[in-house]
């Protein structure tokens, strides 16, 4: 344990410091540790959804300065640890003390230990303490709690921010070109996994399994998607022979899903050329195919061939808010003036790819995000600027408000607005 312990407070760490937990970063590092990748993803995970709150924790019983942040981070990891209470708290505490001499701090190693004994022997109190601040207690930062409640009220916020802070669920997308739900339903139990619908093509797995445990993943009859994801392909209202773009298609999974839904021909950009591997991955998988470009979406001149799309998918990069407790790193990382940056960013976007849309086409504008800045706020002002846009009502099964999906058990929080071209300006 020790070992997953220590890493996962490097990685903490380099949060603190400023940096993205890269999916890619997490899965190399697991790999060293073959038997505990699972501990050390849910180390890293569980503590930065709650490092709020266990931050305020290492202030009140850490009164000096600890110097080395991945100490603070170990500090971190280890009272997750203990609250959580799924290892043992002596086991949690011994390992805690070795892992601070793996990270070179021999001398250190009886402070960690005092710290986290003197948090057992006083930990409701404690607790209490430091739940006083909402930004403790809710484990996100001040400005976006004080956003989410100007923006949905002090209840819904709530909702918003508790479910930011659960395990996610494991939804996966049927492959509807190859199986039915039924049928993936009896391949699931004949493989000992149950399962519920949760959509028309989603089963939401009772109990989250590895990748490698999934039958008919490696055969693309099964793909892993969160079922507010899985509303891109149907909005967008694809026909056999439409040319469509998916215009920040990177990892790929809106792209397979547009794909399984139609027979189009799909071109998946990204300015990411790193991160287009894993959609070159998920077409093979998937046994569909597609032109693949790495290429930034904003400058069509350097990649546009001059034919316009039928449709067009634009997943917008955006703050992340409405996928937290997937990525927690991203309320710690992002700062209130990027709400301002991110709008920008999705304005010049949208600006950049109206001109690639056929008259009567349509484009389907994503963000995973809560913040009306960039969400609402963006498509309003787009339809003030551009008489030829129009948006259109979603469909009365869609399960959000004016286009917005709020993270629950059931999906991640997500906003779609589908926009069409009324003449060619």
């Amino acid at each position: 344990m020790d070992r997953a312990q220590a890493l996962a407070a490097e990685l903490v760490a380099d949060v603190l410091g400023g940096h993205s937990l890269r999916e890619e970063r997490l899965r190399e590092e697991a790999r060293s540790l073959p038997a505990q990748s699972a501990l050390l993803r849910d180390l890293c995970l569980s503590t930065l959804r709650w490092l709020g709150r266990t931050r305020a924790l290492v202030a009140l019983l850490a009164t000096r300065g600890l110097g080395d942040p991945r100490l603070e981070a170990l500090l971190c990891v280890a009272l997750q640890q203990l609250i959580q209470e799924r290892a043992a708290p002596y086991a949690v505490v011994d390992h805690a003390v070795r892992a601070a001499r793996r990270l070179g701090h021999d001398r250190a190693a009886g402070f960690v230990n005092a710290v986290l004994r003197r948090f057992l022997r006083e930990k409701e109190a404690l607790c209490q303490e430091v739940d006083r601040s909402p930004a403790a207690r809710l484990s996100h930062p001040d400005w976006w709690i004080t956003a989410l409640e100007s923006q949905y009220g002090s209840a819904t916020a709530a909702g918003i921010l508790e479910a930011s802070l659960a395990h996610p669920p494991m939804t996966l997308r049927v492959n509807r070109r190859r199986l039915s739900p039924e049928a993936a339903l009896a391949l699931l139990r004949d493989a000992g996994l149950s399962a519920r619908r949760t959509g028309p093509f989603a089963l939401t797995l009772d109990k989250p399994v590895p990748v490698s445990d999934l039958p008919g993943h490696a055969d693309g009859l099964l793909s892993i998607q969160d079922a507010g994801a899985q509303w891109a392909a149907p909005l967008l209202d694809l026909h056999d022979g439409q040319r469509v773009l998916d215009a920040c298609a990177a990892p790929g999974g809106k792209a397979g899903h547009l794909l399984e839904t139609a027979d189009i021909e799909l071109t998946a950009l990204d300015a990411d050329a790193q991160r287009l591997q894993a959609v070159r991955q998920t077409l093979e998988r998937l046994r569909s195919e597609a032109t693949v470009i790495a290429a930034d979406a904003a400058v069509p001149a350097a990649w546009w061939d001059g034919r316009p799309y039928d449709r067009i998918l634009l997943d917008a990069p955006c703050s992340g808010s409405g996928i937290v407790r997937r990525h927690p790193d991203a309320k710690w990382l992002r700062r209130p003036d990027d709400i301002a940056r991110f709008a920008r960013q999705q304005m010049a976007l949208l600006r950049a790819l109206w001109q690639l849309l056929a008259p009567g086409g349509k484009l389907l504008y994503v963000t995973c995000s809560v913040f009306s800045g960039e969400n609402t706020g963006v498509v309003d002002r787009w339809l003030e600027l551009v008489p030829g846009a129009r948006r259109l009502s979603l469909p009365e099964d869609f399960p959000g408000h004016a286009g917005q999906l709020l993270p629950d058990p059931a999906h991640d929080g997500f906003f779609y607005a589908l926009l069409e071209k009324t003449r060619d300006r």
